[in-house]
């Protein structure tokens, strides 16, 4: 009897039911991110301490005083953290529903994010160029893993971003594309968070030390 109740309200308001699979979905899906932002933030720890154990080791190669730029340091760092707020505005955008202002602050989301990485990049051939390889000193191998990494993260982020434009703009902000954003969003300040760590530790502490 009881199964026939079940089941008459099923007929009855099946709006319901799909409000709650549905929001019991959206529940795994942030709480398994939020697992995956854990399990990154282990990973950058390591080699934050790999760095922190190897990073005085220059073997008589070139420390970081004969290497980093932190003007061009802190450029590139200007682009991430801009990239941040623009994502940011394009939250705003989202949730008032405005999918062209939130798709055009992706994009320029997207261009701080390539500005970044290609920044990087350019240090990462000047460096090698002047003979500063990750084989040459315990410094360097640690220092080109730990920046290696999160530059990794930031492109991943990008293939990521311009994927989720091409659903939205295929499929408009329906509720699975709404919380992909959001997930991004996340991943994405959690990178900027780590990037200021990156430059306090790395560049900044090493040019002073």
């Amino acid at each position: 009897m009881d199964l026939a109740v079940e089941d008459n309200m099923r007929a009855q308001a099946p709006s319901f039911y799909l409000v709650d699979e549905h929001h019991a979905e959206g529940g795994s899906t942030m709480l398994g991110f939020w697992i995956y932002l854990m399990s990154d933030c282990l990973i950058f720890a390591v080699l934050f301490a790999t760095f922190g154990v190897l990073g005085g080791n220059y073997a008589a190669g070139p420390s970081p005083k004969d290497l980093f730029d932190l003007r061009l340091v802190a450029v590139n760092t200007s682009m991430l953290l801009l990239s941040s707020i623009t994502y940011g505005f394009a939250m705003l955008a989202m949730a008032k529903g405005r999918v062209g202002a939130m798709q055009g602050w992706l994009v320029a989301t997207a261009l701080f994010g390539f500005a970044f990485i290609g920044i990087e990049l350019n240090e990462f051939a000047h460096m090698i160029h002047e003979g500063a390889t990750p084989q040459r000193s315990a410094f360097l191998s640690s220092f080109f893993a730990l920046v290696g990494t999160h530059g990794l993260h930031v492109t991943f982020g990008l293939i990521w971003l311009f994927t989720l434009m091409t659903q939205v703009a295929r499929r408009g902000l329906i509720p699975a594309n709404m919380r992909r954003l959001m997930c991004l969003s996340m991943f994405w300040h959690f990178l900027d968070v780590i990037w200021i760590g990156v430059f306090t530790f790395v560049y900044l502490m090493g040019v002073l030390r």
